[in-house]
């Protein structure tokens, strides 16, 4: 791996169904989320995706590109650009920024996306984790 290469992308389709299930998992059950007639009387206009739905998404793809390591050492920093709604395709996806190693290991710093359907940014970020040296 080195500074450039793309990280695994994957594309997740948002519907109210899926913001219904995550609220249970989560237990965040806020209207924002749930109900469309309140959601419509917010700045928002209609539901909008729990942010943390978004933050999984990112985690996801760096466990795809990482696996235990990014588990065991991983850090996300991510920032919420833009409402992702029911109906969008969210595409989330990243690329390597920087390899640097060290006596434990390599240490990589990547950047990561969620984009929907039209290109726009929903949640951007920064993620790093420590890929430990292979011993003996």
């Amino acid at each position: 791996m080195q500074r450039g290469d793309p990280l695994p992308s994957l594309t997740k389709p948002i519907g109210q169904e899926t913001l219904r299930k995550y609220a249970h998992a989560s237990g965040d059950f806020n209207p924002l989320h749930l109900d469309p007639a309140y959601a419509a009387t917010t700045q928002f206009g209609g539901t909008i995706a729990h942010g943390m739905l978004l933050m999984g998404y990112l985690s996801e793809v760096m466990t795809l590109a990482f696996g235990y390591d990014w588990a065991a050492t991983g850090r996300l920093r991510a920032r919420f650009r833009h409402p992702a709604r029911p109906g969008d395709a969210v595409t989330i996806g990243g690329k390597v920024t920087e390899v640097v190693t060290e006596t434990e290991g390599a240490r990589v710093r990547c950047t990561v996306e969620c984009r929907i359907q039209d290109g726009t940014v929903v949640a951007s970020g920064d993620a790093s984790l420590v890929i430990p040296s292979k011993q003996g």
